[in-house]
């Protein structure tokens, strides 16, 4: 079982399940949950080893470094502490 934690709030997630049905009862905002519209952008703020790698919507967005879009993620193991990106 992994978590997720922005500020003060957090949400435990199964392991291999994607952030998308979790993220969101921690603040992240979302729209299109296909990976084209930016809305639910975050910045990793610590555990970035503990996801999947980029999908290719989220390099066709242009994402590098600490930012990734939440309904492309998915939480292999272990914490990952984020903040939306607006």
């Amino acid at each position: 079982m992994g978590r997720l934690i922005n500020e003060d709030k957090q949400v435990d997630v199964p392991d291999g399940e994607a952030l998308v049905d979790y993220a969101e009862a921690i603040g992240v905002e979302f729209g299109c949950y296909s990976g084209a519209c930016g809305t639910c952008r975050i910045e990793i703020l610590k555990g970035m080893e503990n996801l999947s790698d980029l999908s290719e919507e989220e390099t066709d967005f242009g994402l590098e470094g600490a930012e990734r879009l939440t309904c492309q993620c998915t939480l292999n193991q272990g914490e990952v502490s984020l903040r939306p990106v607006h």
